[in-house]
């Protein structure tokens, strides 16, 4: 009796680390199909009242077009009572005058979710640059934002928006968010 017990506890033990392994090892395959491909690069922008962020760049080959996404906390600076919830509450956080003051919004936006965070993205036109290239993105906990912009040379960058939006939801950003907002 006392062996059979033994050689049960001894069976799920091994299983249980196992299940461990296994999980550990599909763990960074996720990441990396939705991190890794982009790599962090210098700041491109002045400081200015919000600090500097962080800038990535990711391949075309990896997300189907060369695209840079600019990424920053604003604290404080969201709407306490709605969040972004509309195109108006976007324009008014995101960052695309850091790419040029002449810039107009190439349609409606919508919205998305980034972890627990919900929020909107627009496309947008900057003067200078190819129609539809300027991706914003905002997302917010409670009064605090997250903006991001997602920038490709030469076409538009909502066919990079599925990359970008893994991107955001990867622990790369995750886990600054949450440092940046002091979670």
């Amino acid at each position: 009796m006392k062996r059979t017990v033994a050689v049960t506890a001894c069976v799920l033990g091994v299983a249980a680390g196992a299940a461990v392994l296994a999980h550990k090892s599909a763990a960074p395959a996720a990441a990396s199909a939705s991190g890794s491909a982009f790599t962090e690069i210098k700041w491109p922008f002045l400081m200015d009242q919000w600090g500097l962020g962080r800038a990535f760049h990711c391949a075309a080959a990896a997300c189907g077009a060369d695209v840079e996404v600019y990424v920053r906390a604003k604290i404080g600076f969201c709407n306490c009572t709605t969040g972004v919830s509309d195109d108006a509450e976007l324009e008014r956080i995101a960052d695309v005058e850091l790419l040029g003051e002449q810039f107009k919004a190439a349609r409606e936006g919508h919205p998305i979710a980034v972890a627990w965070m919900k929020g909107r993205s627009r496309p947008y036109d900057v003067a200078g640059r190819a129609a539809g290239a300027t991706l914003a993105l905002a997302f917010n906990d409670h009064c605090d934002v997250i903006v991001a912009t997602a920038v490709v040379p030469d076409g538009p960058a909502a066919h990079v928006e599925p990359a970008v939006l893994a991107f955001l939801n990867s622990d790369t950003v995750i886990n600054w968010a949450k440092e940046a907002l002091g979670l």
